[in-house]
């Protein structure tokens, strides 16, 4: 399909081995670069890029360990997808420090576009998603695609979760609210 694209969100290495790895964090990245190689559509990387002070860290009163902070390796994409992106599609979300931001829907590039304002320049209808954690991030932008009006399909291989009960929830959530597994 013409109108498909990939959404790879925060594959990062805070999520997969750093102050916040996630479950399956490995394998999800390894499924995404083989659905990558299978599938030659358009990819766009969310990422979460806090500042060091950002409200959603325990230190500043909130419920995570400092993670993604801007600069440093832990915010990076991994390596095995490097060469899979293009700078002027990574999404930054999370930037501004008093309030906590967990779809990447809104996230920003380089040129000040959110993900949905590019998605609708492609004119991309149907948007397949993979990355970390199912039940937070991934979850949350599953959510506005769909109030947006696009078609989701979820790669279901290629997902970290914080906890496997909650990522089977989320999954069950969003089956419910439209999502198509891949």
């Amino acid at each position: 399909m013409k109108d498909q694209a990939l959404v790879v969100v925060d594959m990062l290495y805070d999520f997969i081995d750093g102050s916040m790895a996630c479950q399956n964090g490995d394998a999800a990245v390894d499924a995404a670069v083989e659905y990558i190689r299978k599938n030659p559509v358009p990819r766009l990387f969310v990422c979460d890029n806090h500042p060091a002070d950002h409200c959603s860290f325990t230190e500043q009163g909130g419920p995570w360990p400092a993670h993604c902070v801007q600069g440093t390796r832990g915010g990076q994409i991994h390596g095995k997808l490097l060469p899979y992106c293009d700078e002027d599609l990574v999404f930054y979300k999370g930037r501004d420090r008093s309030r906590e931001q967990y779809s990447g829907f809104e996230g920003v590039n380089d040129a000040g576009q959110t993900l949905g304002e590019v998605l609708g320049i492609m004119d991309i209808r149907n948007v397949i998603v993979c990355g970390i954690a199912t039940e937070y991030c991934v979850r949350n932008t599953f959510e506005d695609l769909r109030k947006a009006g696009f078609t989701v399909y979820l790669v279901k291989d290629a997902l970290a979760y914080v906890d496997y009960k909650g990522h089977l929830e989320a999954m069950a959530a969003m089956a419910q609210g439209g999502a198509r597994l891949l």
